[in-house]
């Protein structure tokens, strides 16, 4: 089976590739120098600092396999040639809640950016599948734990 397409913006691009060269430049290294250090106090069986800095080792590594499989795979959204006709990946969008009576900013991103608290919705998230292919003045219902809120879209933007 072909491995999934992860589709990124250039800025989350950027964001794994710099997490990646950071693992393997600066975290090896400094887990390696951990390693050292807890054999140098003797006894492996019962050294905690030596266990700590192993299983720390294999997460690094374990990281930095999953962003180079993420990398390998990713699909790179050119913001600036986004079509503002409609809501696609890449773009900000700007929608009135009508149930809360109030306006949201969403940006609509692939699902490994997607980061709730900074206002980044993943485009398979029910409320980013949703809004795709959307254009201004559209209503949207969205079927959400919550129950269905509708959404008017009033604004397409590129992302900054």
């Amino acid at each position: 089976m072909a491995d999934k397409k992860t589709i990124l913006t250039y800025a989350g691009l950027k964001k794994l590739e710099d997490e990646l060269e950071n693992l393997k430049v600066v975290k090896r290294k400094e887990v390696a120098g951990k390693i050292k250090e807890a054999r140098e106090q003797g006894d492996l069986s019962e050294n905690a600092e030596y266990d700590a800095a192993k299983d720390e080792q294999r997460d690094i590594e374990a990281r930095i396999e999953e962003l180079e499989k993420i990398l390998k795979n990713a699909e790179v959204v050119v913001e600036d040639e986004v079509d503002l006709d409609k809501i696609s990946i890449g773009c900000t969008v700007t929608v009135y809640d009508n149930e809360f009576e109030e306006e949201m900013e969403f940006k609509i991103v692939g699902s490994t950016e997607a980061n709730s608290l900074e206002g980044k919705i993943s485009n398979e998230s029910p409320v980013g599948k949703a809004l795709l292919g959307k254009k201004v003045d559209d209503v949207v219902e969205v079927e959400t734990q919550a129950g269905v809120m509708e959404y008017k879209v009033l604004k397409i933007e590129r992302s900054i």
